[in-house]
C-alpha cells in the first residue's frame, strides 16, 4: 500500500472565522451549545465556513469473520449474508435512518463469506418504502481467518481492503457527497474490535469486551477469554497498526480505515457510528495521529469498548441513546445535527444584519 499523504492539523484561521461568525450571530455566545463547536469543527476540516451540507452518504461495509465457530455470537455467520439482503431491499434500521437523513446510502460487500452476492437479491419487501440503495461487490476475500488459530487477514488482504473503503469514498466525493457517514456488518466484529482495542489502547480484554449482538454474562465472559488468548497468541504491537488489524481486525474494519482516511485526506467531514467503526479510526489514527480532529464521533453506544475508543481518539459524542446496533445507524441519526449546524453558520443573521442591539 503506498503511504497515505501527510494529513494537516484542522485549520485554525478557518475555525477562528467561525467562532466570530458565531458571536456575531443573534442569539447570547455559546447558547447553541454544541452546534457550535461542531460548525467550528466543520470550518477547520474544509479550511472554510460551511454553511450548509448537501450531498450527504452513509457507507457501510459488510465482512464476516472465521472467529464466530466459537460462539461469540447468538447469530450464525449467516445473518451476516441476509442482512446485505435486508439492505437492498430497503428493509433494514439503516434504510429508514438514512430515508429520514435524505442521505444516500451504499452497501460494500469487502468480506461476506460464501458465493459473490448479486445485486439486488431480493426486491423490496412489500410495504417497505423503496429507495436507491448502491451496492459495490469489493469481496476481497469470503470471511476472515479465525484469529484465535491464524491471522485474521494476511497484510496484503488488509491493504486491499483499505484500498477499497478509500475508493468507495474517493468516488462519492468526486461525485459530490460533503458528509460521509460510516457503518458496517459482520456478525462477530465485536470480538474483533475488542481484539484490536485492547491491542492498541493496553486495556485488558475484560475492559473493552462486551454483549454484542446479546451474550449473557457467562457468554461475555467466554468472550473476554477467547479475546485474551488471540492477542496472546499474536503479540501484536500497538505501533504497528496495520500489522495489528491484520491479525486480529476483519475485512469490513479495515475497508472503514481507508474510508476515514480517504475523508480526511479530502477535507471531507465523517460520521463515526459505534464501536466498530471507533476501532477502525483508531487504527486510522495509529497511521495518521491528525485524524481525530477531523472525524465526528456521532454517538457512544452501551458497548464498554466504544467508551474506551472515544477516549483514547478525545470524541465527544453527540447523542447518548444507548445503542447497539451497528449498521451506520447512529450515524445516520446524527447527520440531522451536523446539517443543523451547518446551516446555522449559514442562514442566521448578525446582529447587524438584523438591526438588532447586543448592547445594553
Amino acid at each position: 500500500m503506498s503511504p497515505t499523504a501527510v494529513i494537516p492539523p484542522l485549520d485554525a484561521g478557518a475555525q477562528a472565522a467561525a467562532a466570530d461568525r458565531l458571536d456575531r450571530l443573534t442569539k447570547p455566545p455559546g447558547s447553541l451549545g454544541r452546534l457550535e463547536s461542531i460548525a467550528v469543527q466543520l470550518a477547520g476540516i474544509r479550511g472554510e465556513l460551511v454553511t450548509s451540507i448537501d450531498h450527504p452518504a452513509i457507507v457501510v461495509f459488510a465482512g464476516d469473520h472465521g472467529v464466530t465457530r466459537h460462539g461469540v455470537s447468538p447469530y450464525p455467520s449467516s445473518v451476516t449474508r441476509q442482512m446485505v439482503a435486508n439492505f437492498l431491499a430497503g428493509g433494514a434500521a439503516v434504510n429508514a435512518l438514512a430515508r429520514a437523513a435524505e442521505a444516500e446510502l451504499v452497501v460494500v460487500d469487502v468480506g461476506v463469506a460464501g458465493a459473490p452476492i448479486e445485486a439486488p437479491p431480493v426486491m423490496p419487501a412489500e410495504g417497505v418504502p423503496s429507495a436507491a440503495v448502491r451496492f459495490v461487490p469489493a469481496r476481497v476475500r469470503s470471511g476472515t481467518g479465525d484469529l484465535l488459530t491464524e491471522p485474521a487477514m494476511t497484510r496484503a488482504e488488509t491493504e486491499a481492503a483499505i484500498a477499497v473503503g478509500r475508493r468507495v469514498v474517493d468516488e462519492l466525493i468526486d461525485a459530490g457527497a460533503d458528509l460521509i457517514a460510516v457503518g458496517e456488518m459482520g456478525i462477530g466484529n465485536t470480538t474483533a474490535a475488542s481484539a484490536l482495542l485492547a491491542a492498541l489502547t493496553g486495556r485488558e480484554p475484560a475492559e473493552v469486551t462486551g454483549r454484542g449482538t446479546g451474550l449473557d454474562d457467562a457468554g461475555v465472559a467466554r468472550k473476554a477469554q477467547l479475546i485474551a488468548s488471540a492477542v496472546r497468541r499474536h503479540r501484536p504491537r500497538g505501533e504497528d497498526p496495520l500489522g495489528t488489524l491484520a491479525a486480529v481486525g476483519g475485512l469490513e474494519i479495515a475497508a472503514l480505515v481507508g474510508a476515514i482516511l480517504a475523508a480526511a485526506e479530502a477535507r471531507v467531514p465523517l460520521l463515526l457510528d459505534g464501536f466498530i467503526t471507533g476501532a477502525g479510526a483508531l487504527v486510522a489514527a495509529g497511521i495518521e495521529p491528525n485524524v481525530p480532529g477531523r472525524l465526528i464521533a456521532a454517538h457512544r453506544s452501551t458497548e464498554p469498548g466504544h467508551r474506551i475508543a472515544l477516549e483514547s481518539l478525545r470524541l465527544e459524542p453527540i447523542l447518548e441513546l444507548e445503542l447497539r446496533l451497528g449498521e451506520g445507524s447512529g450515524a445516520a441519526l446524527a447527520i440531522p445535527i451536523v446539517r443543523a449546524a451547518a446551516r446555522i453558520l449559514g442562514e442566521m443573521a448578525t446582529f447587524e444584519e438584523a438591526a438588532v442591539s447586543n448592547r445594553d
